[in-house]
């Protein structure tokens, strides 16, 4: 909001404002203010100021970020962080509890962080006891980052070379593709969504566990031998018609020893692949990243447990689940937009109502 004195335009108000650059200074101008009790009102720092209307907000502002940032390097998956999808999934992460693993009464929940440091930001200020609450809640095991996300998806998607290109890489790949998802359907974004992710976490730090404790197993290369196992058995479940039970995941918060077997076949076959690269190919790492790895994964035959194969569900089944939580999320959203009319409170339609009667805009 601004007024003019003299011809000269001043600002006297600022509604939603973001620090691009200069996030140091303002917290080296609060402390000095803060802890040093300096008198501030002299002090002037010169800006770039970037009105930004609301329609454009989630367009412009990870692209001004992006531009902007020359000083330190910036990540890709930052720009993403103010996502709706990100934002749906940081509110059910907050609120959904996952059953006890050990039968216990105690129910916790899995801390989504949508932003870099949100799970130690959230204990910052908490008293001991709140602490100990908060941490007995959202166990720090249980904590996941955007990158971590993404990278959990991906190894189901038949891309472990691309998950196997880095954190960065993996994650504009994926965010690429889950724009175009929420664009065309925000509800498939759902409960069951976020316990699906999280049912591949635990299979994918699982796995990793599995991996270390395998007496073939020299050191080096866990990253790359995960990523193509979770591939190799979706592939596997997908030769056979079948799919992953990852609400059986959700339920027992570990894995049946179905497939725990099958995690442990499929990476001994895998490990072979990849520590043994093409002719002319000497770096390992480097292998993992091209598509040819995956094909000759993909060509392996590895025999699995059929208790293993019983415990998988049928598309159709599948299906008929994803349908039944779009249609609670659709519920959701009509929650949502009631909480939020009544958020808004009395004053703000008043306001809205009168200033409708002069401009006719409503209906």
């Amino acid at each position: 909001e601004t007024s003019s004195d003299e011809g000269a335009a001043s600002i006297v108000g600022l509604r939603n404002l973001q620090i691009v650059n200069g996030g140091q200074t303002t917290a080296s101008l609060f402390s000095t203010a803060k802890k040093d009790h300096a008198d501030l009102n002299h002090i002037f720092v010169q800006m770039k100021l970037s009105v930004v209307s609301p329609e454009r907000a989630m367009e412009m502002v990870p692209n001004i970020s992006r531009y902007a940032n020359t000083q330190n390097r910036v990540n890709a998956a930052d720009f993403f962080a103010n996502h709706p999808f990100h934002i749906r999934m940081e509110e059910i992460s907050r609120r959904l509890w996952a059953p006890s693993p050990d039968s216990s009464y105690h129910e916790s929940k899995w801390f989504y962080e949508r932003a870099r440091g949100q799970y130690l930001d959230a204990k910052a200020h908490l008293t001991t006891a709140q602490k100990k609450k908060f941490e007995r809640d959202f166990p720090r095991s249980q904590c996941f980052t955007k990158t971590d996300l993404a990278k959990f998806e991906n190894v189901w998607e038949f891309i472990p070379h691309i998950v196997s290109k880095g954190a960065q890489y993996n994650f504009a790949d994926y965010a690429g593709r889950i724009g175009q998802r929420w664009e065309k359907n925000q509800n498939e974004f759902n409960e069951m969504y976020f316990r699906h992710v999280v049912a591949k976490a635990i299979i994918f730090r699982k796995l990793e566990k599995i991996v270390i404790d395998q007496s073939w197993y020299n050191g080096g290369y866990r990253a790359n031998i995960v990523a193509y196992t979770l591939s190799k058995l979706a592939d596997l479940l997908r030769e056979r018609g079948r799919v992953m039970d990852f609400d059986d995941v959700w339920k027992r918060q570990d894995l049946s020893p179905a497939l725990r077997e099958t995690l442990i076949a499929t990476s001994a076959a895998v490990h072979e692949v990849i520590v043994n690269p093409d002719a002319g190919i000497q770096n390992v790492t480097e292998w993992a990243k091209k598509q040819a790895c995956w094909q000759r994964v993909q060509a392996l035959t590895v025999t699995l447990p059929a208790a293993f194969f019983e415990e998988m569900l049928d598309p159709s089944e599948e299906k008929t689940i994803q349908r039944a939580a779009q249609q609670v999320q659709k519920i959701d959203n009509g929650i949502d937009a009631q909480k939020k009319v009544l958020e808004l409170g009395a004053a703000f339609w008043r306001a809205s109502l009168e200033w409708d009667s002069s401009h006719r805009a409503l209906t």
